[in-house]
């Protein structure tokens, strides 16, 4: 009998995204096995673009029929394919929402992730010590100086292409102080955003939560002063494979139902996240060389990136392939919050 697993994940376990996708994979019991990149074991071919997590489907004898790049439409992929513990709201209009939170925390917490790690010496040095050995435990010495030396300098290099400068520095990490209370708020009373089970935006806002609530000292300490209950909430959500669902439909709050501390996320996510996905697209759209929006009373600029252009494409589709009436209702609920832009 074959003991091949049906899907393999190739991830580390310092990549957010990584660590995103695996803790999906367990919630839903779908049997995987999970392969450190470049460690024994990993003989997965690459997928579109030489990023991780991948997730390769697997033949009998071992060879993948398929593989996939891209966290969240692996999430959407998965869910065609498997039945039972659904990360997606049953209401269409609260599933959009959390749809749209998914891509806050992919895209715009994010930011706070990358830039914490690489703008101050002391998270920078850690990374740079710790990073080479996410593959190799054997790695020589002097192997890991170089890889030291190497990691710190290419990732420092790119802080500007993700927005990590020091006239955005105010912006990025007063958004990460607001977002912990808003976390430190509703977990107070609630588990998960949109109700008794988790959701997309659940684990997308847990993937990029670890590396800075239990990773990286500075924000760290920050976590610890402002949100203690999102830094263990991190380590909840790493494994749910024991969290009980017992009505496959219910659990689900209907966009009416969904708590103000939740709403407290979009507001932030209006603040912050939604006018620089607009500059972005309209940046993208005019062959523009920067972005530029107003945040924090400052301007926020960065180089346009393309991915988060088709991000807000995505999310205009899946908003658009709402009825009217769920439009309605998303557009009442987003009233107010900033993120009325996303949609319109």
């Amino acid at each position: 009998m074959s003991t091949q697993p049906e899907l393999v994940i190739r991830g580390a376990h310092s990549s957010p995204y990584s660590r995103k996708m695996r803790a999906v994979l367990r919630y839903r019991h779908i049997p995987h096995q999970w392969v450190v990149r470049g460690m024994k074991g990993d003989d997965m071919p690459d997928g579109a673009v030489p990023v991780i997590p991948v997730i390769g489907w697997c033949n009998d004898d071992g060879s993948y029929r398929d593989v996939m790049v891209d966290s969240s439409p692996q999430i959407t992929k998965l869910e065609a394919e498997y039945a039972g513990r659904s990360i997606v709201p049953v209401d269409p209009a609260t599933a959009l929402l959390d749809f749209v939170l998914e891509d806050f925390a992919d895209e715009w917490v994010s930011k706070a992730m990358y830039h914490y790690r690489w703008a101050n010496e002391e998270d920078t040095e850690k990374s740079g010590r710790l990073l080479p050995l996410d593959a190799s435990l054997r790695l020589p010495d002097d192997r890991a100086a170089a890889a030291h030396d190497f990691i710190i300098q290419r990732q420092v290099a790119r802080r500007a292409l993700v927005g990590s400068t020091d006239a955005n520095a105010n912006a990025i990490e007063r958004s990460y102080e607001r977002t912990l209370d808003a976390l430190q708020a509703h977990l107070a009373d609630q588990t998960f955003l949109f109700g008794d089970r988790p959701g997309r935006a659940d684990f997308a806002m847990f993937g990029q939560l670890t590396p800075l609530v239990w990773w990286d000292p500075t924000p760290t300490a920050v976590a610890v002063d402002r949100a203690p209950r999102a830094i263990m909430w991190v380590q909840w959500l790493d494994d749910l494979s024991w969290w009980a669902v017992e009505d496959e439909e219910g659990g689900w709050l209907d966009i009416e139902d969904v708590v103000a501390t939740t709403r407290t996320l979009f507001e932030e996510a209006g603040r912050t996240y939604a006018p620089f996905m607009i500059a972005n697209h309209e940046a993208i759209a005019a062959g523009a060389d920067e972005v530029f929006c107003e945040m924090e009373g400052a301007a926020f600029r960065q180089a346009p990136f393309s991915y988060q252009g088709k991000c807000l494409d995505w999310i205009r589709a899946e908003y658009a392939a709402l009825t009217d009436t769920d439009r309605r209702r998303v557009a009442t609920f987003l009233d107010g919050t900033g993120c009325e832009l996303l949609v319109s």
